[in-house]
């Protein structure tokens, strides 16, 4: 892609509808907030966040604030869940964290918990009452309630202003659910519900049915928003926290990394492979309408038919946090503040080289339908067409 010397204070105007998508990733988030850090400098808001686990924690966070304020309680929130040790001043001056010191940062998490977000049950499931929150989990998240609470107006998210939609997943059926503010009036239990990831956390009672983390089905809403939103042109603003590709592990801790990688990691060509081909659909339903003659189009039952046309196109920047800085099996549960800020600087980082980019900018035509940029690989893009 080419990047551009100067660019609009709004690069993304050509869109009616800007959407962030924000995948799942634990202690990994910060670096979708510092993506939207860069994004909100340039003057992109957005119309729609979807999230879940981590992302839905984020993207409550942006929803339940007015544009000026989101920044500041993503960071209010990210300080507040993340743990400052007395050597983190030491280890700045080094330009890569040893691998002791991540995993003494997520030992620490493990068995003290994370303040403002989840602590130990004082007693372990094995000795509590079944079908307790204490027998089926291993940490207590009412902090984060509070936490949620105070960094989040639920009445702002429930007057739609931006659309809200989080994932999770049904204990009982295993069926994947999201909770939108257009038709879900969106309470601190449902946020917590999309990141109740089993066994650490426990399952939250919404409506009289439990829930757990929405990454135990799919990491990412980006199917949900490309089936679910509005028929105008989109740009999508993808953020993952974990990266489909990877080296050969040589040790047991890569293998752990690795795995979690391969599991929580977007599928981004599946949905796009599956809405090109409802938007190859379209677009014949389209082309067949255009060739009706006007006494046919008088029709109900074919004027209704227009109604599944597509005259729209979709944009989707696709941003994938590599750092190779922090790989480690733990880095999702590794709250330093040290990495806290990397990971922040690094999302900073890589969304202000992709909105730099031109190419991105106009929306692909109807014929087209889909525009793919992966920013994170030489600020490559590709339009697919769905002829």
């Amino acid at each position: 892609m080419n990047i551009a010397a100067s660019f609009p204070e709004n690069p993304a105007s050509a869109y009616a509808q800007k959407v962030f998508v924000l995948q799942g990733g634990g202690a990994l988030g910060s670096y979708q907030a510092g993506a939207f850090e860069a994004l909100t400098e340039s003057g992109i808001e957005p119309d729609w966040i979807a999230g879940i686990s981590i992302g839905a924690i984020n993207a409550a966070i942006m929803a339940g604030n007015p544009p000026g304020h989101r920044v500041e309680k993503l960071k209010s929130f990210w300080n507040r869940v993340s743990v400052e040790f007395p050597v983190d001043w030491l280890m700045r001056r080094d330009a890569e964290p040893s691998r002791h010191y991540r995993a003494v940062s997520s030992w620490w998490a493990a068995l003290l918990g994370v303040p403002g977000f989840f602590t130990p049950r004082q007693a372990l499931p094995w000795f509590q009452r079944r079908g307790s929150a204490g027998a089926t989990s291993l940490y207590d998240t009412m902090p984060l309630r509070e936490t949620l609470l105070e960094h989040i107006d639920f009445d702002l998210i429930n007057s739609r202003a931006v659309r809200l939609s989080l994932g999770a997943v049904n204990v009982r059926t295993g069926n994947f659910a999201f909770f939108d503010n257009r038709d879900t009036k969106i309470t601190p239990e449902h946020v917590m519900a999309s990141g109740a990831l089993p066994p650490g956390f426990p399952a939250v009672e919404i409506d009289g049915q439990h829930y757990w983390d929405g990454g135990l089905v799919s990491n990412t809403p980006l199917s949900y928003v490309l089936a679910k939103g509005s028929e105008v042109n989109t740009v999508v603003f993808q953020v993952d926290l974990f990266s489909s590709t990877g080296s050969m592990p040589e040790d047991i801790e890569e293998v752990e990394e690795r795995r979690k990688d391969i599991t929580y990691s977007s599928r981004t060509r599946l949905n796009t492979d599956i809405f090109l081909e409802r938007h190859k659909l379209r677009r014949t339903i389209a082309d067949l309408y255009a060739r009706l003659p006007p006494e046919a189009l008088k029709d109900p039952a074919i004027r209704r038919m227009k109604r599944n046309c597509s005259d729209y196109g979709v944009t989707i920047i696709h941003l994938i946090y590599r750092s190779k800085q922090f790989q480690a099996h733990s880095k999702d549960y590794e709250f330093s503040a040290l990495s806290m800020h990397e990971h922040w600087n690094a999302g900073l980082r890589d969304a202000r080289q992709s909105v730099s980019a031109e190419d991105w900018r106009v929306p692909p035509t109807i014929q087209e339908g889909l525009a793919v940029y992966d920013m994170d690989r030489c600020m490559t893009g590709s339009k697919i067409a769905a002829e």
